[in-house]
Parts: structure tokens; C-alpha cells; sequence
């Protein structure tokens, strides 16, 4: 029993030392550790999530230096910007190491960063800005976009006219690039107009230039959360998302009950809106804005009239999801896909269960046909004024015989005996109502 108390209080003791002393250590390795941010593939939402989180990593350990790693086509403007204010929240100097490519939003974060080193073969420029799917940006995006670069150039130190040349087709600079042409530049070409303080081969090499020969070279892993993040705000992701949720909800809305239908559209739309929540691009009152949309159209489901509720709930869905995306245009044009995509995914999926009769006890598919032995009620609308006897007695329902037929009638509420004279006073449908004669006419 006591050498089991020693070891309790042994393995106590450790922990409480790993807890206190192990935030000194990573103090204490600060200086000696720089923080590695690769971005790499698209610049998204997802990118600024797991730059985020690089950051407070770099602050939590007081890293010497930031290197921001770049391999990268380009991306959405606002997730560069947003990592480009991170960026300038930081105290400590941030290179940007080109390995091997930095086009378009991946230049922008490149000249944000304190300086530039380029490996051999890597290139920088051609930051062109696009609406996904539109073409050309208007002359007002494209003027901010240039002053964003021409801006980051001249806060380094470096010829802002280069960096509008990456923007503007029609800007040449001699012996770089030619009028119609985006400039981008190699890393001696970058190197020889200072847009690169140095070409290196490796990391190492890179740590020597940047006076920090003996660091740890730190490299922060992106998270599942930020993977997730990059994946649901991709816009081919995100109209198969929506064309998920608009399908299912179809399906919920001609057929009875809730079934999978429901469940993948919930699921389709909570990761849609979750995702892009999550990244920032979207605020919580967006997803309040599209339940409230859902409910008007429940309400107009419910409680029919001159369809304002429903139009009120379409516009307000609608507009979530445009809202929600990361740029209303990208939102627009994902919106009109999964529509159309939605559409012929429902008809299609609605035959295929139709032709297995998975929908023959939900949905009424059986056919009054005269060829089946079906005969539509005769209109007895001429029978109206006639006269006739009761053949049973009337409770108020019974029979009589009129024009010389047997036809099944009802009283007016009255109760009139078999035998009685009767007149036809008017016909309902197929409801004869007669009265009784009074005998004095």
C-alpha cells in the first residue's frame, strides 16, 4: 500500500512539473524557432482560418521570425487581405520564402510580408483580379486592387509601377513585360528590380541570409476544422451543397412525412451555411435570415392565401445563400446552377422511386377509367321540379320513384313515410332533395 502511494505521488509530482515548467521551455526556445505558414493550392476562407491559427501558434511560442511559405495560384481577394491584416499585427519579421510560385493573391501576400526570398525558378506577378465564372472585373474593382498592390510595393520600398503592371494588361514596363501582357517576374528578374531581397536554394540557405542560421525550422500543420472551412466554402462544393439541400427540399415538399430527403437537405445546408459562418465570410444573422425564410414558406404551406408569406420566404432563402457565399457574384452564379441542377435531380429521382412504387402508398396513383369498369354519377339536374312516390320511408335518406326510375333521394331534413307523394326540390351533386307534396296541389 505505500509503495503504491510513492508512485501516485511520484506520478503527481511529474505532472505538476511538465505543467509548470513546460510554457518556460517553449519561452525559452522563442528565439530560436521560426513559425512556418504554407500556403499552398487556393487562397480561401480556409486559408485564413489555418493562417489564423499559424499565428497565435507563432505568438504562443514568441517565434523569432514568421516564413510564409508560398505555392500558390492565386485566391479570393478578401481571404488575402484578411491574412494580410493578420500579417501586419505581427511584431516579429515575416518573410516570404516563393517556392516555387506566387501569382496573383499569393504576390499581394508576398509583397505584405517584410522581405522576399525566391528559390531558383519560382515566380511572382500576374495578379489579374476575376469574378468566378463573370470574366473581367469592373473598372472600380480593378482600379482598388492595383492601388492594394501598387500600395504593399511602396511600403517596402519597391516600384509600385511593377506591381500595377501585374494588375493591368495595359501597363508595359521595359524590358519585362509588353503592353497586353500581365507582368510576372522570374527570381533573377524579381532579384535584379527588387522585388526579391535574395534567391535561395533551400531553407537552410534561407536561414543563413536571414541571420538565423541555428533556428528550428517550425512548420505549422493545417488543422481538420480549416480543411473542412476550404472545403465547404469551395464553390464547386458549395452548388453541390446547395443543389443537395434545394433537391431534398423538393422532394420533403411532394411527398408526405420526413424522411432521407429531409435529412440530406438539413445536413447539405447546415454544412453550407456552417462552413462559410465559420470562415468568417458569413454572419450568423444570415443563417437567421434563411430559417426565417423556410418558415414563411411552412407558414404559406399551412395557412394559404394570396402568397405573400411565400414569396417572403423564397426572396429571404434566396437571399441567404447569396449572401452567404464569399462574394455576392460567386453566390449568384452557385445559386443558379444548383437550381437548375436541383430541378433535374428531383424529376429524375422522383420517376426512378415512382417506376419501383417505393411512392405508391404516399402518393395516389390509381385511375377512375371507364375501361376498368368506372361510370362518372349522371347529371340529374333535370329531375329538378319533377314529381314522384316515396317507395321506402325517408330518415331522411330512402328511395322513390321519379320519371318512371328508382332513384336514391333525401329529404330536406323531414321524416316522410313510403307512399307518400314527392316533388324533386333541387339537385346537389349527385344528392337528389325532395319534399313532400302537400296534397292539396
Amino acid at each position: 500500500m505505500l509503495r503504491q502511494t510513492r508512485i501516485l505521488l511520484w506520478i503527481a509530482c511529474l505532472i505538476a512539473g511538465m505543467v509548470i515548467f513546460m510554457p518556460f521551455a517553449g519561452e525559452a526556445n522563442g528565439d530560436q524557432t521560426v513559425v512556418v505558414i504554407e500556403v499552398t493550392g487556393t487562397i480561401d476562407p480556409g486559408t485564413t482560418s489555418y493562417v489564423n491559427y499559424a499565428f497565435k501558434e507563432a505568438h504562443r511560442i514568441d517565434a523569432a521570425a514568421v516564413i510564409l511559405e508560398l505555392d500558390t495560384p492565386g485566391g479570393y481577394i478578401n481571404s488575402a487581405e484578411a491574412i494580410r491584416r493578420l500579417m501586419d499585427e505581427y511584431e516579429r519579421p515575416i518573410y516570404a520564402f516563393v517556392r516555387p510560385n506566387a501569382i496573383s493573391a499569393g504576390a499581394y501576400l508576398a509583397l505584405s510580408a517584410d522581405q522576399i526570398y525566391m528559390v531558383p525558378g519560382s515566380t511572382i506577378g500576374a495578379a489579374e483580379p476575376r469574378y468566378l465564372g463573370l470574366g473581367e472585373v469592373d473598372e472600380k474593382a480593378l482600379s482598388f486592387w492595383e492601388k492594394e498592390m501598387a500600395g504593399m510595393a511602396e511600403r517596402r520600398g519597391r516600384d509600385p509601377q511593377i506591381a500595377s503592371a501585374m494588375v493591368r494588361r495595359d501597363l508595359a514596363i521595359e524590358g519585362l513585360n509588353e503592353k497586353g501582357v500581365l507582368l510576372t517576374l522570374t527570381a533573377n528578374e524579381a532579384l535584379a528590380v527588387g522585388y526579391s531581397e535574395g534567391t535561395v536554394a533551400d531553407k537552410s540557405e534561407l536561414l543563413q541570409v536571414i541571420g538565423l542560421p541555428d533556428a528550428e525550422w517550425h512548420p505549422v500543420d493545417s488543422r481538420i476544422s480549416d480543411s473542412l472551412v476550404s472545403w465547404t466554402t469551395n464553390p464547386v462544393v458549395g452548388t453541390i451543397l446547395l443543389m443537395i439541400g434545394i433537391g431534398g427540399l423538393i422532394l420533403e415538399v411532394i411527398t408526405a412525412g420526413f424522411g432521407v430527403a429531409g435529412i440530406l437537405s438539413m445536413a447539405a445546408f447546415a454544412l453550407y451555411f456552417g462552413g462559410n459562418i465559420a470562415a468568417g465570410v458569413a454572419e450568423y444573422w444570415v443563417l437567421f435570415l434563411f430559417v426565417f425564410g423556410i418558415a414563411l414558406m411552412l407558414v404559406e404551406a399551412f395557412m394559404p392565401g394570396f402568397g405573400v408569406f411565400g414569396i417572403a420566404g423564397i426572396v429571404s432563402t434566396l437571399v441567404s445563400i447569396v449572401l452567404a457565399a464569399a462574394s455576392v457574384q460567386t453566390g449568384m452564379v452557385m445559386l443558379l446552377i444548383s437550381v437548375i441542377l436541383a430541378g433535374v435531380f428531383s424529376v429524375l429521382a422522383f420517376r426512378f422511386f415512382a417506376r419501383r412504387g417505393v411512392l405508391r402508398h404516399i402518393i395516389l396513383s390509381d385511375e377512375e377509367r371507364a375501361d376498368l369498369g368506372y361510370v362518372a354519377p349522371l347529371n340529374q339536374k333535370n329531375l329538378t321540379g319533377k314529381k314522384g312516390v316515396a317507395v321506402t320511408a325517408l330518415r331522411p335518406s330512402g328511395a322513390a320513384v321519379i320519371d318512371g326510375r328508382r332513384i336514391d333521394v333525401v329529404s330536406d331534413g323531414a321524416f316522410i313515410p313510403s307512399g307518400e307523394a314527392l316533388i324533386v326540390d333541387r339537385v346537389e351533386g349527385v344528392r337528389v332533395i325532395v319534399l313532400q307534396l302537400d296534397p292539396d296541389k
